[in-house]
């Protein structure tokens, strides 16, 4: 049986933080020897991972490196890019070439909501798909999904033949009415399908977890590391196949390594545990920003939100609001790039934005606090 952690290829280091694409590929290369040697097979890129940098890295680090037998790879097709007739097959032969493959072993259909699924049917995205899992192209085909489960029942619904679907599911999230993990959860279980989880440490929020989380965790396996808490949670679900984590350093890598390798299911004291961190986290988090990055390259202003929202996070935790050292980040980011309160208002980033963050009016509160 697989092993149930795969590699997220969204958050990988970098030479220079300030630049998402910036592939520290020596580094890489080590943590994916080290990942396929611990007996792990499962890599996640897409099209628009690492500003767009991330599939022809991932044949530097990966394909062109081990025989194909060796790993399991799954990239995406976002709706972004689909503008005119013939887009998708495009697309996709673009996509063999660049990552160096003949086939993908799992293929998704990118951010699959009440919105985007209009622009797939309009450029016959799944049946274009399902052609190519015909003539063995894709060996599994699915969709990543941000919605509620009410939409994701419609989605599947309307596509029946899909192998698998991709939703957000941790244990902060887990009765979120936005997000919906349980319920998007329990969706998938309905129609029959195997989940892929990402998410599971929602952009770092579940490895840096407030004190009283920290302490409440460490009292119950002083040995287990905070992270681990939501990525075995989210793989203790029997129809989650895989959980995948964006590890960006060694450190990350050997610790998710390190009890993946023989994962152990959630007890039930552990669920309720969780239960009680996430009440204790959510009275804390200020803007429940994943750091996906989504919102980042299409914004006309150049405006780093993510890294904004985080030190907003982190400024508000600070017992002196008079001043933090948050203050000196900002600046300093806003000399590169543009400030809060250069936003424009066009939407952009609302509109791809998983988390479906009201992130206008949130740039309005950092400029506001830090402005």
């Amino acid at each position: 049986m697989a092993k149930k952690l795969g590699f997220g290829l969204m958050r990988l280091p970098l030479t220079d933080p300030n630049d998402g694409g910036s592939i520290d590929i020596e580094q890489t290369k080590k943590m994916v020897d080290y990942f396929i040697e611990k007996g792990f097979t499962y890599f996640d890129t897409a099209l628009m991972y690492c500003d767009s940098k991330s599939e022809a890295a991932t044949k530097e680090f990966l394909t062109s490196r081990y025989p194909r037998d060796a790993y399991t790879i799954a990239t995406k097709l976002h709706s972004m890019y689909l503008k005119k007739e013939g887009d998708p097959e495009r697309i996709f032969k673009e996509q063999l070439e660049r990552i160096g493959v003949e086939y993908f072993d799992y293929y998704l259909v990118h951010d699959v909501n009440s919105h985007s699924l209009d622009t797939y049917h309009k450029f016959n995205v799944f049946d274009f798909f399902i052609k190519m899992r015909e003539e063995g192209y894709i060996k599994k085909l699915g969709f990543s999904f941000h919605d509620t489960a009410d939409v994701l029942d419609r989605a599947l619904t309307l596509h029946p033949e899909v192998d698998f679907v991709q939703i957000q599911l941790n244990y902060l999230d887990y009765e979120n009415p936005a997000i919906q993990s349980k319920l998007c959860y329990e969706t998938a279980v309905k129609h029959g399908k195997k989940v892929v989880v990402m998410e599971p440490v929602k952009g770092g929020t579940l490895a840096n977890v407030d004190e009283k989380v920290e302490t409440l965790f460490k009292n119950e396996d002083p040995n287990a590391s905070i992270p681990s808490w939501a990525i075995r949670f989210a793989a203790s679900h029997e129809n989650v196949m895989m959980v995948l984590s964006g590890m960006s350093n060694f450190e990350q890598l050997k610790d998710n390594t390190s009890y993946m390798e023989n994962f152990v299911p959630f007890t039930e004291k552990e669920y309720n545990l969780v239960k009680v961190a996430a009440d204790i986290i959510n009275n804390n988090i200020t803007i429940p920003c994943t750091a996906c990055s989504y919102c980042t390259e299409g914004c006309p202003m150049n405006i780093p939100i993510p890294k904004y929202f985080a030190l907003y996070n982190t400024a508000k935790q600070d017992k002196n609001q008079d001043w933090n050292v948050q203050f000196n980040y900002y600046h300093t980011l806003g000399n590169d790039f543009g400030k809060a309160k250069d936003c424009i208002g066009c939407g952009q980033c609302e509109s791809v934005c998983p988390q479906h963050l009201k992130i206008i009016d949130y740039l309005k509160d950092v400029d506001s606090y830090f402005g």
